[in-house]
């Protein structure tokens, strides 16, 4: 698959660092260091735009290392990112520790998943199908 791509920032495109990798990283891309103090969230660009092609949609999800090591995390996770939004690519920081985190220009601050996404047409009826799970929520398949 190929997307249009305008990279505004200084720092190389989105890349796969190995060949299983489902996500690319982002990097932040910044004039000057942003600080997010904890419980704090702040929208982070990253001087990229995009033309993802119809069907598709770009997710933004956190860094597993960031949320482990620093509670650094993406709200909205996973952010979309449509096939129509032709604005720059920022993502949302949020701070969860109980220490004060500083963005630094270039930093990898999450990842993106190209995915395929399907449209649903809505069928209206007046019962569903039974299931052994039936209306059972939260925890409701889990052990007892």
């Amino acid at each position: 698959m190929k997307i249009n791509i305008i990279n505004k920032s200084q720092h190389a495109l989105p890349s796969y660092e190995t060949i299983a990798s489902a996500g690319m990283d982002l990097r932040a891309n910044l004039n000057q260091p942003i600080v997010i103090e904890p419980m704090e969230r702040a929208l982070i660009p990253t001087g990229l735009f995009m033309e993802i092609p119809i069907g598709f949609e770009a997710q933004v999800r956190p860094r597993s290392g960031l949320a482990l090591k620093k509670g650094i995390t993406c709200l909205n996770s996973p952010g979309t990112i449509d096939a129509d939004y032709r604005g720059e690519i920022g993502v949302i920081l949020a701070n969860l520790s109980k220490e004060t985190f500083v963005v630094e220009n270039g930093e990898r601050i999450a990842q993106m998943v190209i995915a395929k996404h399907e449209r649903a047409e809505w069928i209206e009826v007046e019962e569903l199908s039974t299931t052994e799970r039936g209306a059972g929520g939260f925890g409701s398949t889990g052990v007892k």
